[in-house]
């Protein structure tokens, strides 16, 4: 829900998985520039010093989110912080949505007691088979983050409930992360929920288009099974992540410890410029 005034933000620190590190919006040097930076550079164009942490590691479960992130994303006391997680959990065969529940009620608790602003969100979802097949635990984790927004007095950010979202044209090839466009109204929606006038309608659906012919359909599905499905089922066979060996973009292995980054200009550009905080 929108928050009734408009807040200045002077540190923002985003936590979670694939969805809040970036993919598949994707910069010119294989870097991700996702909804999360967008936001950030957003903010920081309101506030002079402006400071950003984003923690969050494509592949993650919700165990590995509440043992990594949170505590180094508290250690920051940031003003914002933004929380997404649980999906990865419920897409997998055997999953105990009262469990990933609960480890998501025990992340968000840690951190609204080590932060100001709690940002929650029920994350968006491709149409397709897939979703159909997993929306009963989707729903359930999804009214769960509702009574935890209450618990907690966040802002929620009903991604969800967008029927433009959805549209499998907001997604990238692999259909499982939003494209540049998609992370682009993700901004604008959590912007808009923070208090800020709206700058475009995210929720604005694309124009008609065209039913591909049957052939290309068929390429377009060889192509994400080969390139896309083929690898994901054998991670889960062999009980690999993504996500294995890597550490948050603004996470210091070495020292164990989360750190800020800030504009080097002004207007800032993108975060991938920026300069460490404590550098």
């Amino acid at each position: 829900m929108p928050m009734n005034a408009t807040y200045t933000y002077s540190s923002f620190v985003a936590v979670g998985d694939s969805f809040t590190e970036g993919m598949s919006d994707a910069l010119p040097d294989g870097s991700y520039r996702g909804w999360a930076d967008l936001l950030a550079t957003r903010l920081a164009a309101r506030t002079p010093g402006f400071r950003y942490a984003n923690l969050a590691v494509r592949g993650k479960l919700i165990g590995q989110i509440a043992d990594e992130q949170a505590a180094p994303a508290a250690k920051l006391d940031a003003d914002l912080v933004t929380l997404v997680g649980g999906l990865n959990d419920v897409l997998r065969p055997n999953c105990d949505v009262e469990l990933v529940c609960a480890r998501l009620a025990a992340t968000a608790d840690r951190l609204a007691a080590g932060s100001g602003r709690l940002v929650l969100m029920r994350s968006p979802g491709r149409r397709g088979p897939v979703l159909e097949r997993f929306r009963p635990r989707m729903e359930r984790l999804f009214g769960f983050i509702e009574e935890l927004a209450g618990r907690h007095d966040a802002v929620l950010v009903d991604l969800f409930g967008s029927e433009a979202l959805g549209d499998p044209r907001m997604w990238a090839e692999d259909r499982l992360h939003l494209n540049a466009e998609g992370h682009r109204r993700v901004a604008e929606a959590v912007w808009q929920a923070l208090g800020h006038p709206a700058e475009s309608d995210w929720r604005a659906p694309l124009p008609p288009a065209a039913r591909p012919r049957w052939a290309a359909r068929r390429g377009s599905d060889l192509r994400f099974a080969r390139e896309h499905l083929g690898p994901w089922i054998g991670r889960r066979l062999t009980g690999r992540s993504s996500g294995d060996g890597r550490v948050g973009a603004h996470f210091c292995a070495e020292r164990g410890e989360a750190f800020f980054v800030t504009p080097v200009t002004d207007p800032p550009g993108c975060v991938t410029g920026w300069r460490r905080a404590d550098g």
